[in-house]
């Protein structure tokens, strides 16, 4: 186990460090009946890690994506676990800049020969530290970036199907979960190149492709990147349709990356990602709207940055990532609100007033002990990439690079 030591701490204690088996990057994880699912981002497919123990994490199970294919996203849910196959985009050539990932549509990437896995994999995890894949379900693109899930017959992710620009709303019927369907698409207009519409929006200036859907009773809220929130009704999960669309890019940096409803508050947290270094990507707030009209969210405030060092001269991405998504079966609460801040590590705010959030605590892990990023001229600081806070309070964060940390809120 690495030195588990914080490089800043705040009402917060970082109890372990987990390398993960060697493989120390990680993108999206589910903590579930004392195990850790952890999607990788370079070093492919994902890994189980039992955390009964949380100051001695042990990697028990990694379970290697086909060649090419990235598998950085799941979800679990009772005895399942949905895993993402997606072209390794950061393999691609053109790709080790990562302005230009985030630069206009990537659907060109889905030419010449098909040597990936595209669609999303279904595995059972009655034994969790053996899961076992029952299913499959195949899409002709690029594949799937990200699923919502959340048990009973539907699913929902981003994907990037043949003949679209970029990502975009999927449903997935999950009735015979060893034979998911896909049973309808949603697109903002002009993403459906195949049938000749035509983009209204400036290209190649940003990424207008959604990155994936949290969906609260009947609407789908939809972080769509540089065209930042799409709120959807799928109360008839076979004809989603737009409910309304809110863009804030310009004059903000856009990459909106999570909408999170608080149905007992009537609120919705919105976080835009930071992508680039040194802020090059412009501002990127967590957003708090006001959510009373479903249809016609406002933003009342945003929450205020990390300010107990310049993160920006620490080097790489200093700005929010991803929040706990307040799953079922995990900690779950509509004033509290866990946020990773990439070289910045992990926040905490205070939301009881919506107009004035507060920071409450804070974990900084140490840096990456060594660097898995192949990409040329990453700087070797803390990229905080996703959180989880169990039933028990216990919150987990991965990193490009770090490994899982586990910490403890003290507040």
């Amino acid at each position: 186990m690495p030195d588990c030591a914080a490089t800043h701490a705040r009402n917060m204690r970082l109890l372990s460090v987990c390398d993960q088996g060697g493989r120390p990057d990680g993108v999206q994880l589910m903590v579930h009946r004392g195990f850790g699912y952890v999607g990788h981002i370079f070093s492919k497919g994902f890994s189980v890690i039992d955390l009964r123990d949380p100051v001695n994490p042990r990697p028990v199970a990694h379970i290697p994506a086909p060649p090419n294919t990235w598998s950085l996203h799941l979800q679990t849910h009772d005895d399942l676990l949905l895993v993402i196959h997606n072209k390794d985009m950061f393999a691609q050539s053109d790709m080790a800049d990562e302005k230009a990932y985030y630069k206009g549509g990537v659907s060109h990437h889905a030419g010449g020969a098909r040597d990936w896995s595209a669609g999303m994999a279904v595995y059972d995890i009655s034994r969790p530290e053996s899961p076992r894949q029952i299913g499959f379900m195949k899409v002709e693109g690029m594949g799937l970036h990200r699923i919502w899930y959340t048990g009973g017959r539907w699913a929902y992710a981003s994907a990037l199907l043949d003949g679209f620009t970029d990502y975009i709303l999927i449903v997935i019927d999950m009735a015979m979960p060893e034979k998911p369907i896909l049973a309808s698409r949603f697109w903002l207009p002009g993403m459906n190149a195949a049938a000749g519409e035509v983009p209204d929006w400036p290209l190649p200036a940003g990424r207008f492709g959604l990155h994936h859907p949290i969906v609260q009773g009947d609407i789908a809220y939809c972080s769509w990147r540089d065209a930042c929130l799409a709120i959807v009704d799928v109360s008839d999960r076979h004809a989603p349709k737009l409910l309304n669309h809110i863009v804030w890019s310009p004059p903000f940096g856009g990459g909106t990356h999570n909408a999170l409803p608080l149905p007992g508050r009537d609120l919705l947290v919105v976080v835009d990602e930071t992508v680039l270094d040194h802020g090059e990507d412009g501002i990127k707030p967590i957003w708090v709207f006001d959510n009373q009209v479903k249809g016609k969210p406002v933003s009342i405030s945003t929450f205020p940055p990390p300010s107990d060092r310049d993160y920006h001269a620490v080097g790489g991405h200093f700005g929010p990532h991803n929040i706990h998504e307040n799953r079922p079966g995990t900690f779950q609460s509509e004033t509290l609100i866990f946020s990773t801040w990439q070289n910045a590590g992990v926040r905490v705010h205070d939301i009881t007033d919506p107009f004035r959030p507060v920071e409450v605590g804070a974990c900084v892990p140490p840096p990456p002990a060594r660097m898995v990023d192949p990409r040329p001229n990453r700087a070797p600081v803390l990229h905080s990439a996703d959180v989880h806070v169990d039933r028990n309070g216990l919150v987990y964060a991965t990193d490009f690079n770090a490994g899982l940390s586990v910490m403890e809120y003290l507040g």
